[in-house]
């Protein structure tokens, strides 16, 4: 009889640990997918801004922007100028919600390199920051992509 009950303990023992180690499985294939997801969101928004710019005069792009808006990309880009727009919250594409930020872009006078702060305001150039986000469970999980566009048919 205790040899039963100890069987039984050690084959319930196993059970429960190979369904702890199936649900963890399922929740991180779950997490992967999620991420790559966001990953393909991402990419379609920094190639969205690219047309965008390629689309428009340089003028007519860095004048549609706001440097101090976020910009809320839909999933379907037909026509930008209708499309992005500062409303908040934004529409969501499935689970994930995607925002674009335009920042003004200053330059080091004598070496021409990017600086933080200081330096002089180069017009002919915009950092892009693309942003996905969404609820995992009881986190929001943010994926950001920062990239500089400039001005390349000047």
């Amino acid at each position: 009889m205790v040899e039963i009950i100890i069987a039984i303990s050690i084959i319930t023992g196993f059970g429960l640990i190979i369904l702890n180690v199936a649900q963890k499985s399922v929740m991180v294939s779950g997490r992967t997918i999620h991420s790559i997801q966001a990953a393909f969101l991402l990419e379609e928004g920094v190639e969205s801004v690219k047309i965008f710019r390629d689309n428009n005069t340089w003028n007519n792009f860095t004048s549609f922007f706001n440097t101090s808006s976020t910009y809320c990309l839909p999933g379907v880009v037909a026509n930008w100028n209708a499309a992005l727009s500062t409303s908040s919250p934004c529409d969501k594409i499935g689970i994930f919600t995607r925002v674009v930020n335009f920042s003004a872009v200053n330059r080091d006078a004598s070496s021409g390199d990017i600086v933080s702060s200081g330096g002089t305001l180069d017009s002919e150039t915009k950092l892009i920051t693309v942003t996905v986000s969404w609820q995992e469970g009881s986190e929001v999980v943010t994926k950001v992509v920062k990239f500089y566009i400039n001005n390349i048919f000047s």
